[in-house]
């Protein structure tokens, strides 16, 4: 039975990040917002109010939560390093960690992309499980992860759907980021990213790999809200 769990997992996981499904992917659709991830209707997922909606993204306020992050993963692939990290997450939420505490699964599955400045260079990748609000208090500690509080935090957001690939994630963003231009939300970003050398952007996967149809992903532009700033 456990050798049969493992395949599961093995599947559920290589499925997610996987760019070698492309007969099973439905048409994907992109720049649409509003829509309620189905996931969040059956497990926890970190709370926001949507302050402004734009054409084609949506800015949201998340209130102040834990994650559990594994290190920068350099990889020129963001589907290799989002298998890597999930599997050291799933450990963690298994028991894998200093208290020997099984934790619920909750939704996103964040990949933080600090990209390359080439096509065949590495990027650097930091994946993310939101920690239930039951254990924030209390998250215990892992070898190798880190525990990362986050404060009121503002992002612009973008809707798309069906499984991602290592070519989704460049051009979502890209489109987010054009939905925006002009706007007192770009500014906003330009100048909390200022000094960076390319923009990190967070990839957000909210479906089991099971599911085939209304899949939920989101590309996040994080920044700073200032005061004066319109809403």
């Amino acid at each position: 039975m456990a050798a049969f769990d493992l395949f599961k997992l093995s599947f559920l996981v290589s499925t997610l990040f996987s760019g070698s499904i492309s007969n099973l992917v439905p048409e994907k659709n992109g720049g649409g917002v509003g829509v309620f991830p189905p996931t969040c209707s059956r497990i926890e997922c970190p709370s926001y109010d949507v302050i402004h909606a734009g054409i084609g993204f949506e800015i949201r306020r998340y209130n102040s939560s834990m994650w559990v992050s594994t290190k920068p993963i350099d990889d020129i692939s963001f589907v290799d390093a989002g298998r890597i990290g999930f599997f050291q997450l799933f450990d963690y939420i298994q028991g894998k960690n200093d208290n020997q505490q099984k934790i619920e699964m909750t939704a996103p599955v964040l990949t933080q992309v600090k990209p390359s400045d080439g096509p065949f260079c590495t990027s650097s990748f930091v994946i993310s499980f939101y920690v239930p609000k039951e254990n924030q208090a209390t998250a215990p500690s892992a070898k190798n992860l880190r525990i990362q509080k986050w404060g009121l935090t503002y992002v612009a957001v973008r809707q798309f759907s069906g499984f991602v690939m290592d070519d989704d994630v460049g051009k979502e963003a890209a489109a987010l980021s054009a939905s925006i231009a002009g706007t007192v939300w770009s500014d906003a970003v330009e100048k909390s990213h200022k000094g960076d050398n390319t923009t990190e952007y967070i990839v957000a996967q909210y479906n089991s790999p099971f599911e085939f149809k209304n899949r939920v992903n989101e590309i996040w532009l994080t920044f700073d809200m200032e005061d004066g700033l319109a809403i």
